[in-house]
C-alpha cells in the first residue's frame, strides 16, 4: 500500500465516494471518512488512507457500493484489532 498519512479516528465515521466527473470512473472507490466530533467540517476532510476529499467534489453514501477503497478497509481492521 506504500506510504499512508493516516486520519485520525473519531466515532463518526461516513462512507464517501468522489463524484463522477471528478476523478475517472476507476478512482471513483468508497473511502471511510472520519468526521470531526467538534467544530465545523473542514474544507478538506481525509479518508482513513490518507486521501484528500474536498467537500463538495464527494457523495455521502448510505452503503458500500462499487469498489472499496482496499487501504481504508485495511486500516480500519487493524485498528479494530488493535482495539480488542
Amino acid at each position: 500500500m506504500g506510504n499512508v498519512v493516516h486520519a485520525e479516528p473519531t466515532g463518526v465515521m461516513a462512507l464517501v465516494r468522489l463524484r463522477r466527473g471528478v476523478v475517472g470512473e476507476r478512482d471513483r472507490v468508497c473511502h471511510l471518512v472520519p468526521i470531526p466530533d467538534t467544530g465545523p467540517i473542514p474544507r478538506v476532510l481525509t479518508a482513513r488512507c490518507g486521501a484528500p476529499i474536498p467537500c463538495g467534489s464527494a457523495e455521502v453514501l448510505e452503503r458500500i457500493c462499487g469498489m472499496p477503497c482496499e487501504a481504508c478497509l485495511a486500516r480500519a481492521a487493524r485498528d479494530r484489532r488493535l482495539a480488542c
